[in-house]
C-alpha cells in the first residue's frame, strides 16, 4: 500500500495533510484552466465548487440553497459572497480571503420572491467587479444558476456561458492532499462496516443499520453522512437506492452504500452480505459481480481509457434490462472528490463512444451489480481506486473478495449449520423414501 493512513488530527511531529497546499493547488488548477478559456471570469453557485475555489464551508444545511456564490476573475483572486455572519467569520478566520469575503444573499431557491430584488442585487455585484477589472464585455462562465439570476445578469449586459465543464475538468485530477483526504474518508467507512458486520442479525431493521453507521462515522469525525443505502431481501432486485424499515431475516442478502464526507471529500462504498447463511444462487451472483469488478480494476493504469473498462462489463440485456439507459449506474464508474459523482464517468451508456484516457491522480469508484437466478436477490459491490503513475491502488479495504455471512451462529446436533444453504432445504433420501412408501400404501388401499 503506497498511500499513508494518518489520524484525523494535525500534529507537529509528522507531515500529514497540508491544508495550505491543498488550498493553493486547488485554486491554481481552476485559474490555469480559466486562463486557457474564453471566459473573463467564472461565477460559481455550486457549494462544492465554492469550497474548491475559496476553501470555505458553512455546513451541509446550505448545500441545496444555491445562495452562496463566488467570482473568480481572470488573473485575480476569488471573491466570495456569503451569509452575513458567515462572511464576517471568514474575514476573521480565513486569511486567504480577507476582505474578499463579503455578505451577499441570492434567492434561496425561490424563497426570496422576485419583488425582493435579490436577483438584481447579485447581478449588480457581479457587474461592478467585472467593470473594475475591465472584464464586463467578456463571457462569464457559470456552473449552476437560478433562472431569475441568469436573466438579471443578462439585463446587466453580461454574456453567460457554460462554466460547469471547466470546474468539472479542474476537479478530475486530485492533488496529493485531496487523495489523502479521500483515503482518510474511506478508512472511516472501513470502521463503519466492521461495526455493522458485527451487529447484523435477524430482527435488525435497515434503518437501525443506517443509525449505527452514522454514529460510527460522526464519532470518527465525519462532517456529513450524505446517505447510507441499506437494501435487503427482496428489495435487492431491482435496486431501489433508498433504505426502509424492512427487518433482516435469516438467509437475506443485504447490501449497503455508505456516502459521507470528511473535510469535504466523499465516499461511495458498497458492500454485500448475507444474514446467517446464503443461497447457492446468491453465492453465484456474488462471484459474477466480483469478477466483473475485478476485471475492471485490473485494467486501471495510466494510458488506458474508460471504454476499455466499460467493455468488460455485461450489456444491459444480459441482466434483464432493455437498454443501457434503463440499466444506468448498475455497472458503473464515477469520479469521487468533493462530490460523490465527478469525472470520469465509466458506463456502457457513454464510454464506448466517448472514451476518456486515465491519468495519474484520478480517483474513482467502480460498482457492479448482478441479479441472482432466484429472481429477487442480487449482489452489489464497489471499490474506490486511485490511478497512480504506475498502475492503481484500491483504498476501500473492508474485505469483499468473497461473500461475507453476518450473524452466522446456528448450530445443529451435527455441528454448525452450513453458511451456504437454501432457506427451503431439498428433501433428504429418508423423506423421499417416506413419500414413496406412502404412495405404495395408498395404491394398495385403493386397489383392494
Amino acid at each position: 500500500m503506497g498511500l499513508k493512513t494518518h489520524g484525523t488530527m494535525a500534529v507537529d511531529w509528522e507531515q500529514r495533510i497540508d491544508f495550505d497546499r491543498l488550498r493553493r493547488q486547488r485554486l491554481q488548477r481552476a485559474k490555469d484552466l480559466l486562463k486557457k478559456s474564453e471566459m473573463g471570469a467564472l461565477l460559481c453557485f455550486d457549494m462544492n465548487n465554492v469550497r474548491y475555489l475559496t476553501s470555505t464551508h458553512i455546513g451541509t444545511w446550505a448545500q441545496d440553497k444555491a445562495n452562496r456564490f463566488t467570482l473568480l476573475p481572470q488573473n485575480d483572486e476569488p471573491i466570495l459572497w456569503d451569509f452575513g455572519s458567515a462572511a464576517k467569520h471568514h474575514q476573521l478566520n480565513c486569511p486567504w480571503l480577507g476582505e474578499r469575503s463579503r455578505p451577499g444573499i441570492s434567492m434561496l431557491r425561490g424563497t426570496m420572491s422576485p419583488e425582493h430584488g435579490r436577483a438584481e442585487d447579485v447581478a449588480k455585484k457581479i457587474r461592478i467587479e467585472l467593470e473594475i477589472r475591465g472584464l464586463h464585455k467578456e463571457p462569464v462562465g457559470i456552473d449552476i444558476v437560478e433562472l431569475p439570476v441568469l436573466f438579471a445578469l443578462q439585463r446587466e449586459g453580461i454574456r453567460v456561458i457554460d462554466g460547469q465543464e471547466l470546474m468539472s475538468n479542474a476537479r478530475v485530477i486530485k492533488t496529493q492532499d485531496e487523495i489523502s483526504l479521500l483515503n482518510t474518508s474511506a478508512m472511516m467507512v472501513d470502521a463503519a462496516y466492521d461495526e455493522l458486520y458485527r451487529a447484523m442479525k435477524p430482527g435488525m431493521r435497515e434503518n437501525e443499520a443506517v443509525g449505527l453507521v452514522s454514529k460510527v462515522l460522526y464519532d470518527l469525525g465525519s462532517e456529513y453522512v450524505e446517505a447510507v443505502n441499506a437494501i435487503s431481501g427482496e428489495r435487492c432486485n431491482p435496486h431501489p437506492h433508498v433504505f426502509s424499515d424492512r427487518v433482516l431475516r435469516p438467509g437475506d442478502p443485504v447490501y449497503y452504500d455508505i456516502l459521507h464526507s470528511y473535510m469535504g471529500y466523499r465516499t461511495c462504498y458498497y458492500r454485500c452480505f448475507t444474514i446467517g447463511y446464503g443461497s447457492h444462487a446468491m453465492v453465484d451472483a456474488y462471484k459474477r459481480c466480483r469478477d466483473y469488478l475485478d476485471a475492471a480494476i485490473e485494467l486501471i493504469r495510466p494510458g488506458r481509457n474508460t471504454a476499455e473498462i466499460a467493455a468488460v462489463w455485461p450489456k444491459a440485456q444480459d441482466f434483464g434490462f432493455p437498454n443501457e439507459e434503463a440499466a444506468f449506474a448498475l455497472q458503473y464508474g464515477h469520479g469521487i472528490g468533493l462530490a460523490i459523482w465527478e469525472k470520469p464517468v465509466i458506463s456502457r451508456l457513454v464510454s464506448l463512444d466517448h472514451p476518456q484516457t486515465l491519468e495519474p491522480g484520478m480517483v474513482f469508484a467502480l460498482e457492479t451489480f448482478w441479479p441472482s437466478t432466484d429472481g429477487w436477490s442480487a449482489a452489489r459491490i464497489e471499490e474506490e481506486i486511485v490511478v497512480t503513475p504506475t498502475g492503481h491502488e484500491v483504498i476501500t479495504r473492508f474485505p469483499a473478495e468473497e461473500l461475507l455471512v453476518a450473524g452466522a451462529h446456528y448450530f445443529t446436533v451435527n455441528g454448525p449449520l452450513p453458511t451456504t444453504r437454501e432457506s427451503e432445504a431439498p428433501p433428504s433420501a429418508r423423506v423421499l423414501d417416506m413419500i414413496e412408501a406412502s404412495a405404495k400404501t395408498e395404491r394398495v388401499g385403493v386397489s383392494g
